[in-house]
């Protein structure tokens, strides 16, 4: 009978839906107490966009206050807010006294002996805050928990994000991680092998504010979703050919 033919093709497609070992393992290639020296020399820079915490302080509150905005200061009560910096599309930011500042391709510690510099004239020994406050990530694809998340320091390795996103599923495609990242307006798409040790020498195994990770699909995961749809109609039919078989049943 027909039914008996369709069971063992359904049975077959799950089994052959079964992902391997090397599609799911990270560091595939690494030894016993091998070590492998990190030298990535990330430094994450301030793009257009951007929106910097500053905040400057010295011996001295009162000279140091001009160079710290503050909004609702004495207003209904509130607790007065500080005031963040924009980078604007020409990559500068327009800071209290001293005026226009290009920012744009400085990491935080250049940012901050520039500040320094400009504001020996003014202050004894400056101490200089600087934070990047919209520093997010988005993991998109075949991970746990899809999504954008916030990042609080000034960098984050791909594993990381992947963390904060749950992890890799199991149909995820290791080998192969897509990371897209934005240049003032020009997309660049980089991917990584995360069965790779050599993972950690990538260009993108730090990420930069708003970079977007995507996890494909591997074979297993596409193999399962052509399942979910073959698998619907294979029980689409046995269950015709169940109807059927128990009226010509009850006929006979």
């Amino acid at each position: 009978m027909l039914f008996g033919r369709v069971i063992p093709v359904i049975v077959l497609i799950v089994l052959s839906s079964c992902a391997s070992r090397k599609e799911v393992v990270y560091f595939q290639d690494t030894g016993n107490f091998e070590t492998l020296v990190n030298d990535n020399s990330f430094v994450s820079k301030f793009k257009v966009d951007d929106l910097i915490s500053i905040h400057v302080s010295s011996l001295n509150p009162e000279a140091s206050a001009p160079f710290n905005l503050f909004r609702g200061a004495g207003e209904g009560g509130f607790q007065a807010e500080q005031v963040d910096y924009l980078v604007d599309q020409a990559g500068e930011i327009d800071f209290p006294v001293i005026g226009k500042l290009k920012v744009e391709g400085l990491s935080p510690d250049e940012l901050r002996q520039l500040l320094r510099g400009k504001l020996s004239e003014y202050l004894k020994d400056p101490i200089i805050n600087i934070r990047l406050r919209n520093f997010t990530v988005s993991v998109l694809g075949e991970v746990s928990r899809p999504g954008t998340y916030p990042v609080n320091g000034e960098q984050i390795t791909i594993l990381e994000a992947l963390g904060f996103a749950g992890d890799l599923t199991i149909r995820g495609k290791r080998e192969n991680v897509l990371v897209i990242r934005d240049f003032n307006g020009t997309k660049v798409y980089n991917r990584i092998d995360l069965t790779s040790k050599n993972m950690v020498k990538s260009p993108v195994y730090y990420l930069t504010q708003n970079d977007v990770v995507y996890v494909e699909p591997n074979k297993s995961g596409i193999k399962e979703t052509s399942l979910d749809s073959r698998t619907g109609i294979y029980v689409s039919l046995v269950s015709v050919l169940i109807t059927s078989t128990v009226i010509l049943i009850t006929r006979n």
